[in-house]
Parts: structure tokens; sequence; C-alpha cells
């Protein structure tokens, strides 16, 4: 039987070369495996937080330090077996030196490396070492040799196999991570291994789960292999084969299978199968997987619009309402198990039902796939390719091939993994950012995007869809053309007002957001500018975005005040992100099925920052958050235009139909009922249905103090005639009262006149507090509660209804020009 041991006790790490403050000279700090040398310096107190204010800029010598890790485990050879170092994961230039011998080197931080130790190995007490050389100065050198191709950042992360966004991003800190950031372990092993095992599972027509297992066997002594076989097992069924050679494929039946769907669908059964290597009757090996039947593709037939991409599970066409997924921590051996279903959990509270693991990262754990299997998650996986022309030359075409086959591999038995994705906005970039003149003619990546990756992906994990790129338009068409595949919407943002989303209807939109900084108290713990303000440094360094601040300011002047004071800057850019976001799902998903897809950049941060997240590194929610809840509600009335009229879409996400009368009334902000009809809907199970607006109601006569509220048994919208810039709100129209419930305090809110947007920001005043709801809109004489969950007791539970805590976005009417 395989023998597997893990090393990772009494590691030192060391400086070998480059620049290091003198307090590292010749010094040996404790090193925690996996990790990394950031978190062992900040553990031995030999570096502040690089999160802190501005210490990341102080830390950038670590960019050209060389770093050896050393340890000494024990192990006992038996003569005959096999003997391999297995580390799970190398960050990322690395040389790994067994009792003096070299046993190997690495050069990709996404793939596993194995070396034969046989020859090395002592009885008794090893050293191991393992130094890293800097990734920077490796990629500066291939990018020298290869010559230069663009990339979105300064440094070359398209030279390396290295999580790209460790060298900076437009929402993250350019904190070049090394060491050993993945598993190591000692395996010794005789006769035969399981090198790698694919369950490849679909659903026959007449429900019979299929798992056909594609085992992969190394043999000890592939000169003279071995006689084994494979057994699988799942529910109380066996299957067996003899290997081939080195291989073996073994097909499991499970009649009446029951499905597995996403979240909003069904439930997520699954079932255990273990696949077991043996000789005779002596089990060698052993591989075990949980695995969800169904079958699921992406409709990219041509219709009479151009090419959709709709994503259809066990037959039935899903809406994809999701987010962009970046690495959860900088530092990613921080990122727990328990982290990460926390994080998964608020995108399912929030209503989402697929994450898009984005191409600058990393191949997630297998925790992270295993909770949104649980959940019901689908999982959109790009390869690790993002915004840069991408050389197709050693020394990096093997190790993409390497890594891809691996990955495939690992990841192929997972219900929630839904699309294997080429590439992020290369091909984009090719076509609109000038790469084309500046390349010259060499290589950018192409041949890795339309021939390499999917041939990995038709030989490996033929059940799944692949896409080229995203965005990406089949044929010769341009790349983000709205018709036909799938579209990135970065012009809002960037250069227009968040009104412009309308003007385009994708077939899928895979990335789209709105800036907006983190909850006041991740901003505080990290940020301590005195004053604090949007151009104060610290803040600044914390705000990685090109112009953000100005696009920030830009984005507000149409619609809200741009004030002056911190604390109303920091709410309304936070408010003017909900907002900006919730009108591009609603449109969107007014659109469905011609919109099939809306995934929001982005649901996480990395680092405490002024970003596009719905959920900041200090894992609460901002407003955003809930205005994705609200805008992928499973049911949805939304006021949106219709051939120069506004028309009521009634958007369905559920398996019954939603039908009945929707009353619809134009009422004053003071609450006094103008007008109002009574008009029947239906929309059909997973559809949407349109409602004509009698001109009584949709057309105001003073539309500075007027609103259209349209309610139906299980939905409600509240549509101002105007941006807040031209509606004559009251400043202050909520009166509150706090009274203490078990977990914290109820919050009663009352309004005199139309409050839009209520909130409370009650992180302001106790750092753990959630609260249940927020961006409410009160009409007049309407009261709410709202509970807010902390452990704290506050000496005043009314601060919870004071200003800096209560708000809505009338106040911010207050601010002087």
């Amino acid at each position: 039987m395989m023998e597997r041991q893990t090393v990772h006790d009494g590691w030192q790490l060391s400086v070998v070369a480059g620049p290091a403050p003198d307090s590292l000279r010749g010094v040996r700090v404790p090193a925690v495996v996996p990790g990394s040398t950031h978190l062992d310096l900040l553990a031995a107190g030999l570096i502040e937080d690089p999160f802190l204010d501005r210490v990341e800029e102080s830390l950038r010598w670590m960019h050209r330090t060389e770093w050896r890790y050393d340890t000494v485990f024990e192990a006992s050879p038996v003569p005959g077996e096999r003997a391999d170092l297995v580390f799970e994961g190398l960050d990322t230039i690395a040389a790994v030196q067994l009792n003096g011998v070299l046993v190997g080197t690495a050069r990709n931080m996404h793939r596993t490396h194995r070396f034969d130790v046989r020859p090395f190995l002592s009885d008794g007490a090893n050293e191991l070492v393992v130094t890293f050389a800097s990734a920077l100065t490796w990629a500066q050198e291939v990018e020298g040799r290869l010559g230069r191709r663009e990339h979105a950042y300064p440094h070359p992360f398209n030279t390396i196999r290295k999580m790209a966004c460790s060298f900076g991003w437009d929402w993250g800190p350019d904190l070049q991570t090394a060491g050993i950031w993945r598993p190591v372990r000692l395996e010794r092993w005789h006769t035969a291994r399981l090198a790698s095992v694919r369950p490849l599972v679909t659903v026959d027509a007449d429900g019979t789960g299929r798992v056909e297992v594609h085992a992969d066997v190394e043999h000890a002594d592939p000169q003279r292999p071995q006689r084994v076989r494979v057994r699988v097992e799942v529910d109380g069924r066996s299957v067996e084969a003899d290997c081939d050679g080195d291989r073996a494929v073994v097909t499991a039946l499970v009649p009446d299978a029951r499905l597995w769907w996403p979240a909003g669908y069904g439930e997520q059964p699954r079932y255990d199968v273990t696949v077991s290597l043996l000789e005779s009757d002596e089990l060698l090996d052993v591989s075990r997987h949980r695995v969800g039947f169904r079958t699921i593709t992406v409709d990219v037939e041509p219709d009479e619009i151009g090419t959709p991409f709709t994503f259809v599970v066990n037959g039935r066409p899903v809406f994809a309402k999701g987010a962009n997924w970046i690495p959860d921590d900088h530092f990613l051996t921080r990122v727990t198990h328990e982290q990460l279903a926390r994080r998964v959990d608020q995108a399912v509270a929030a209503n989402l039902n697929m994450l898009r693991v984005w191409g600058g990262g990393i191949y997630e754990s297998d925790d992270f796939y295993d909770v949104c299997d649980e959940r019901g998650v689908l999982v959109w996986q790009d390869f690790l390719f993002a915004c840069g022309a991408y050389p197709e030359e050693e020394p990096l075409w093997s190790e993409v091939e390497a890594e891809a086959r691996e990955q495939v591999a690992r990841l192929t038995g997972h219900p929630s993994l839904a699309l294997w994705n080429g590439n992020n906005e290369n091909q984009w970039g090719f076509a609109d950012w000038g790469w084309q003149e500046q390349l010259d003619g060499r290589t950018w990546g192409l041949r890795y995007y339309t021939e390499l990756l999917p041939a990995v992906v038709a030989e490996l994990d033929p059940t799944r869809h692949y896409a080229p790129g995203s965005p990406h338009s089949p044929g010769e068409r341009h790349p983000n053309d709205a018709d036909h595949g799938t579209r990135h919407e970065w012009e809002v943002w960037n250069r227009v007002d968040y009104a412009h989303y309308r003007d385009h209807v994708p077939r899928f939109c895979s990335e789209f957001g709105f800036q907006g900084p983190p909850t006041w108290t991740t901003l505080t713990r990290w940020v301590h500018d005195a004053p604090l303000t949007p151009s104060s440094p610290g803040f600044l360094a914390h705000q990685k975005a090109e112009d953000g601040n100005g696009k920030l300011d830009r984005g507000l002047a149409a619609h809200l005040p741009v004030p002056l004071d911190f604390a109303d800057w920091h709410w309304a850019t936070q408010l003017n992100q909900a907002r900006a976001v919730a009108f591009g799902i609603e449109h969107f998903r007014s659109w469905w099925p011609r919109t099939a897809g809306a995934l929001v950049w982005q649901l996480n941060d990395c680092w405490p920052a002024t970003s596009w997240a719905a959920v900041d590194s200090g894992e609460r929610r901002k407003p955003l958050w809930y205005a994705l809840r609200h805008a992928f509600a499973p049911r949805l009335l939304t006021v949106q235009p219709r051939d120069g009229r506004p028309v009521l879409v009634v958007v369905n996400d559920h398996d019954d139909e939603w039908s009945g009368e929707v009353l619809v009334q134009r009422q004053t902000f003071g609450g006094v009922v103008l007008e109002k009809v009574s008009v029947p809907f239906a929309a059909a199970p997973r559809s949407t249905g349109l409602v004509g607006l009698p001109e009584i109601v949709a057309t105001p006569g003073d539309p500075a103090r007027e609103l259209l509220v349209a309610t139906a048994d299980g939905g409600r919208v509240v549509h101002p005639f105007g941006e807040d810039l031209g509606l004559d709100l009251d400043p202050a129209p909520l009166t509150a009262h706090v009274e203490p419930v078990e977990d914290g305090y109820r919050v009663d809110v009352r309004a005199r006149s139309f409050a839009r947007d209520v909130v409370l920001l009650a992180d302001r005043v106790a750092p753990d507090a959630v609260v249940e709801e927020m961006l409410v809109p009160m009409l007049a004489g309407e009261s709410r509660s709202f509970v807010v969950r902390t452990a704290a007791r506050l000496p005043d539970p009314a601060v919870l209804a004071g200003p800096a805590v209560l708000r809505c976005a009338n106040d911010l009417g207050r601010v002087e020009d």
C-alpha cells in the first residue's frame, strides 16, 4: 500500500542572495509549510503586515531576493520500493536538493512536481533544501530572450507560469510571493501507483448514471510492469478491469441516479466513488472522489440574432447569475476550507449560481470545488492566461501543456465544473489594444487557445464545453461582439455612465462592474491616514485602478452629489457602486433568454482595497452585496425601456408560473396616491413577461416629487422618475428606535416621506455587525425593522439610529456643493 509521509515540520527560512535588510543577513527564521516568505517574516516580527498603510511599497526589495527553505526529516526506505518527493506547489523558480544532491527544478507554480529520490534517500535523517530564485528576474530574462510582448501591468507576468496578480493588478498589491505553497510529502510505494484518476460522469437518456473512470498507472519498474487491475465502487456496486499497460477504463452504472442541480434548481446529491489499484488481493493505491450525476453543455447553435451562449444543465437552460472569483487572500496559504465555505455561502445567499475562476489567479484548491459541489454553484474555470500576450515558445509551451493536463484531470470529477475557458481578454487585447503592431509577427498565445487547450480538454474531459476565451465571438468577428458569444462591458466604469449598460443586449455578459470602497471597519483597520481622505497617501496605496478616484467621482456626478466630507463620500460611492451594478443586472435579466448570463466583476477581494468586490477582504458585505441579492432574486419586477416607453418586466427564475394582478400606483413622495391601476401579468417558469404600463401611472405630473410603485404577490419595484440630483427628496425622512434582541439589536425605522435606499452601516460602531437587509426603499408611512447581529454590547444602542449608521440616499442631499 502506498505510504504517504508529509514533510511539513522543522522548516527554516533564510536569505541566499539579493537585497535584504541587515536584520535578515545570516538569520534563519522558522517557516510554515505550506506557506510563503512574507508570512514567515511577518510571524517572526521582521516585517510589518504587508497590507497595512503603505507597507507594500517598503517590501519591494523582496522582488529580487533569493530564498532558502531547509528541514530534516526521518525516513526508512525499503529495498526495491520507489521513493518520490512530491511537491504539490512550488512558487515558483525552485531547485530541490536532498542530502546535498540536486534532485529537480521547478518553474511553474500551477503544477505538481514529483522527483524520484531512491538513489539519494538515507535511512534516518535526510536534509531537504529548496531554494527559490527571483520570479521577477527570471520572467524578465525570459522576456529578454523571447522578445517583449504586451502585458496590462508593469511586470512581465506573461513570461512565467505564476499567479499573474502576484505582480499587482488594478485591485491587488504588488507583493510577489515565494515559497512552498502547497503540501509536500514523501511517497513510498512498490509495484504500481495511481498516477491520475479521471471520473467522467454523465447521465444516459433513461436516467442511468454513468461513471467512466480513466485510471493512469505508473509502474515502479516500467521495463517489467506487473499485472494489476482497477476496481471502481459506487453506490454499492463494484466493477473491475485489468490494466492495459499503464491505463485502465472502468465504467460503473447507477440506475435511476439522483440528479445534481445548480442552486435554485434542485438538490445536490453526490455519490462516493472509490478507485482501488490491486495486484492479486493486495491493495496498492486508492483514490476517493465524490461525484454528482448531471449533464452540462453550452448552447452555441446560431439563431436569428447571432450566437447564443446558454448553459444547459440536465436539459434545462439556466440563466447564469454569477460573479468573478479572484484568490480570496493574496497570501494563498492563509485561505482555509472554512473561509471558502463562508465566501461561497455569501454567494449563494446573494442568489448566485455561478462563479468564474478568473485567469489571472490560480486553479483553486480542492476545497473550493468541493464547497461549490455541495452548494450547487456552477464553476466557470479559466485557464491561467489574462490580459497579456503570451509567448508560445519554450520554456513556456511544455509547462503550459503539463499544467493543463494535470488540472483538467484533477477537476473532472466535480459536478460544479461547468466550463473550461481558454483565457481572459487576450483575443480582445490582440484585436483592440495595439498588440499587433508591437508583436510584429511574434507569437502571442493564440495556439494555446485554439490548439493546445481544446485538444487537452477533448482528450481528458470530453464531458465539458471549451470556450477559447472571454470575451469571445466565434468566426472572424470582433471578440466582444454583443450578438455573438460572451461580452465584457467595460465602457461603463472606464468611460461612460452606467446608464449605457442599456446600449447593448449581450448574449452573455461575463464581466461588468463598478468600484466602491471597502466597509468602514475594513478600511480603517488597514489605513490610518490622518486625515483620511480619497487622496490621502494610504488610501491611494489601496486604490490600484488607473484614475480610480476620478472615475468614482465622475460616476457619481450624474446621479448623486459628490460629497466633500469623507464619510459622506464613502457612503455615496458605495451606494453608487451598488446601484450601477444592479442597473446592469436588471437590464441583462430583462432580456432572458436572449441574454443568458451576467457575471459581476467581482465577488471577493484579496486585500483591503477600493475595488469592484461585493465582499471585502474582511469578509464584510458591502452595500453591493445586498444589491446583488435584490437584482438576482428568483422573482424580480423591474421597469425597463422598450420601444421608447417604460414597461414592467416580470422575471421569473422559478419552477412555478408567476401570475396574478400587479397593482401599479403613481404617488407623491409624501404618500398621496395620484393614480392606480391593477394589471394582469403572467410569466411562465424560468421566463420573463412584459406588462404595459398605462399612461396615467407611467407619466408623472411632477417628476421631481413623484414615483411609480408596482406591487405583486412576490415582488415590488419602486421607481423614481429621475436621478436623485433632480428629485426633491426629504433629506431627513426617517425616525428610528433601537431595541436589544438576542444576538444583537432590532432597529425599528419609520419613513415620514419616501426614503430611497435605506441602510444601516452598523460596522461603524460594531466591527462584527451584520445587517440582514440594506438598500431598502421605504414609502411614506411605512415602517421596517432591521436586525443587526453583533456580539458587541453597545453603551448607547441609540447610536444605531444615529446619522453615521442609519442612512439613505436622501441624506446626501444635505451635502453642500
